[in-house]
């Protein structure tokens, strides 16, 4: 024979009623965590494909770094072709004005 127990006093209604209440608060913070963190591993996932896109095209940009020297080479060039055309003119014309001879006024003014 069983003996069924009677009902509960107010001070066990609480008790469970607390337990109750303190377990839906953590099962709300489960799924809000929860939750946070999917959308910042979706978050994470989607920057590390951008990241990856961008050390990509860094990859694209510095392959012909090795024609960095040639150019510079070059350029030494140009600039000295163009510095024996200042000269030649120079001595053919008899002087090239400069912008410093300018700023100080024309010639054989009174």
């Amino acid at each position: 024979m069983s003996t069924s127990p009677g009902p509960l006093s107010s001070g066990e209604i609480t008790y469970w009623t607390v337990i109750l209440v303190i377990g839906l608060v953590v099962i709300v913070a489960v799924v809000v965590l929860l939750s946070m963190l999917i959308a910042f591993v979706k978050r994470i996932d989607r920057h590390t494909t951008a990241i990856g896109g961008t050390l990509t095209a860094i990859t694209a940009n510095t392959a012909d770094t090795t024609l960095i020297p040639t150019t510079g080479d070059g350029l030494d060039l140009v600039l000295a072709e163009g510095l024996q055309h200042h000269l030649f003119l120079g001595r053919a014309v008899g002087a090239i004005p400069t912008p410093a001879g300018s700023a100080a006024g024309p010639e054989g003014s009174v």
